[in-house]
C-alpha cells in the first residue's frame, strides 16, 4: 500500500516537472514558425518590387513629339481659323442666330436707354420697343454671311512666324483677336451698308424714327441721336468674333473638335 501511493507521488511530481518544458517547447516552436513564415513573405515581397521595378526599366519610355514645325503651324492654325470662321457665320446666319444668343444678341442702343425707359409708358409703345430690339438682330442676321469671305481671304495675311506663335499661345483666343486687329476695319466698312439696308427693311428704322420722333418732344429732353446703322454693324461684327473664339476654343480644349490629322497634330500636343 505504501509503495502503491509513492510511486503515484513520483509520477504525479515528473508530469510536474515535465509540463513546463514541454509547454515552453512548444511556444517556442510556434514563434519560431511564425518568424520564419514573417520572413518568407518579406522576402516574397521584395522579390516581387524587385521583380515590378525591373520590368518599369525595361520599358522604353515614350519619346517626346517632335518640335512643331513652322510649316505645321501655319496649316493648323489656318484651318483651325477656317473651321471657326464656317461655324460662327453659319450661327450668326441663321433666323435668331443674334436674338435669341445672349452672348451676341444686340440690345437697345445703350445710350437711347432712357428714351426706352420713358416710352414705356405711353400706351402702345412697349410693343414698338421690343419688336425695334428683334429688328435689330434681324437686320444683323441679314448681313453675316457677308463677312465670310472678309475673314477667309485674311487666313492668307497670317505669316508662317505668326502662325508658331498663335500656336504655342495660351490663351485660347489668340488667334481670333490677331484676326481681329487685321479685319475688323474692313468688316464694318462692308457691312455698315448692308446693316443700314437690313435696318430699314426689316422695319427697325421705322421704329426707330416713331421712337425718337415721340420723345424728343417731350419738352426738356436731350434729343437722342444715335447712329442706328453704325451702332448695330458694330454690334453685328462683335458678335461674330464672339462666335469665332468661343469656336476656336473648342479646338484648343477638346479632342473631339480636332477633326482632322493636322488639327491633332498641332492642338493635340501636351
Amino acid at each position: 500500500m505504501f509503495t502503491r501511493i509513492t510511486s503515484t507521488l513520483l509520477v504525479a511530481g515528473l508530469l510536474a516537472t515535465t509540463a513546463p518544458a514541454a509547454h515552453a517547447q512548444t511556444t517556442a516552436a510556434k514563434k519560431a514558425a511564425a518568424a520564419k513564415k514573417a520572413a518568407a513573405a518579406k522576402s516574397a515581397a521584395a522579390k516581387a518590387a524587385a521583380a515590378k521595378a525591373a520590368a518599369a526599366k525595361a520599358v522604353p519610355a515614350t519619346p517626346p513629339p517632335a518640335p512643331l514645325t513652322e510649316a505645321q503651324a501655319s496649316a493648323g492654325i489656318k484651318e483651325a481659323l477656317n473651321k471657326g470662321i464656317i461655324k460662327a457665320v453659319e450661327f450668326a446666319s441663321e433666323p435668331d442666330g443674334y436674338n435669341t444668343n445672349d452672348e451676341i444678341h444686340i440690345p437697345f442702343p445703350e445710350d437711347a436707354i432712357l428714351m426706352k425707359t420713358t416710352l414705356s409708358k405711353f400706351p402702345g409703345m412697349n410693343t414698338v420697343i421690343s419688336t425695334f430690339e428683334t429688328q435689330l438682330n434681324r437686320a444683323a442676321e441679314a448681313a453675316a454671311p457677308k463677312a465670310k469671305d472678309i475673314f477667309l481671304n485674311a487666313l492668307a495675311n497670317i505669316s508662317i512666324t505668326d502662325a508658331l506663335t498663335l500656336v504655342t499661345s495660351g490663351s485660347t483666343d489668340a488667334a481670333t483677336q490677331f484676326l481681329r486687329k487685321s479685319t475688323e476695319a474692313q468688316l464694318i466698312s462692308a457691312f455698315r451698308p448692308d446693316i443700314g439696308a437690313a435696318v430699314d427693311q426689316v422695319g427697325a428704322g421705322a421704329a426707330y424714327a416713331k421712337m425718337t420722333s415721340k420723345y424728343n418732344r417731350i419738352p426738356l429732353i436731350t434729343p437722342v441721336q444715335t447712329d442706328l446703322a453704325a451702332y448695330t454693324t458694330q454690334k453685328a461684327v462683335d458678335g461674330l468674333f464672339i462666335l469665332l473664339a468661343n469656336e476656336e476654343a473648342k479646338i484648343r480644349k477638346n479632342p473631339a473638335a480636332r477633326t482632322s490629322d493636322i488639327l491633332k497634330q498641332v492642338f493635340g500636343r501636351k
